[in-house]
């Protein structure tokens, strides 16, 4: 995945870079913990500018995580739990485990998308939620984008800062985003083996 994530990047790139910001967000397994730090790498090396690498990240992230807002808004919290109901293996979610994650987000509020673009995998499934409770557009996106430029800001200064080791690194991440994907089926399979509706 890393060789991919670099030749994508090498052969598109500011266009690669916004294109995997958004596939993250659709295809977790692809992590802008790679996508971002190469980009810095480039930037470093003279090949791309540190800004616009930087700008290009965000909006990937911001395009990506706005689609699950609308997902969340499109569906609304009824028709979801309805959804929940009838095919609540296959996506191993329940009706109550909606109305948790509603609950959770309407006592947290709109910081948790702030922080949420910080953390992975709650970055991308924070969008979900804020879409159901009908969050402002306005106030998502103030918070996405601070959110989003922020870890995007760090992950590409952590590439200008490794520069020439940075391939080093991607032996060590190559096999372990390959072993994100192994947990995430393996983890999938449990769920749906062990659901139960509640």
């Amino acid at each position: 995945m890393f060789d991919w994530v670099v030749s994508t990047i090498e052969s598109w790139g500011y266009l690669g870079v916004f294109v995997l910001m958004v596939a993250e967000h659709i295809f977790p397994p692809i992590p802008s913990e790679v996508i971002m730090p190469l980009a810095g790498f480039l930037a470093a090396s003279g090949r791309m500018s540190l800004t616009l690498t930087i700008v290009t990240g965000t909006l990937g992230s911001v395009l990506g995580t706005m689609i699950w807002y609308w997902i969340g808004l499109w569906f609304g919290e009824e028709r979801l739990k309805r959804f929940a109901a009838r095919h609540g293996r296959l996506l191993t979610l329940s009706p109550s485990d909606i109305d948790a994650a509603h609950d959770w987000f309407q006592r947290h509020g709109a910081m948790t998308v702030f922080f949420g673009r910080m953390i992975p995998a709650i970055r991308t499934l924070i969008s979900v939620p804020a879409g159901l409770a009908r969050m402002p557009m306005w106030k998502f996106l103030i918070y996405t984008v601070i959110g989003s430029a922020l870890w995007t800001g760090v992950l590409t200064f952590a590439g200008l800062m490794l520069h020439e080791n940075y391939v080093l690194v991607g032996d060590y991440i190559d096999p372990l985003s390959k072993l994100v994907v192994i947990a995430v089926v393996v983890v999938y399979l449990y769920r749906v083996i062990t659901w139960k509706p509640h």
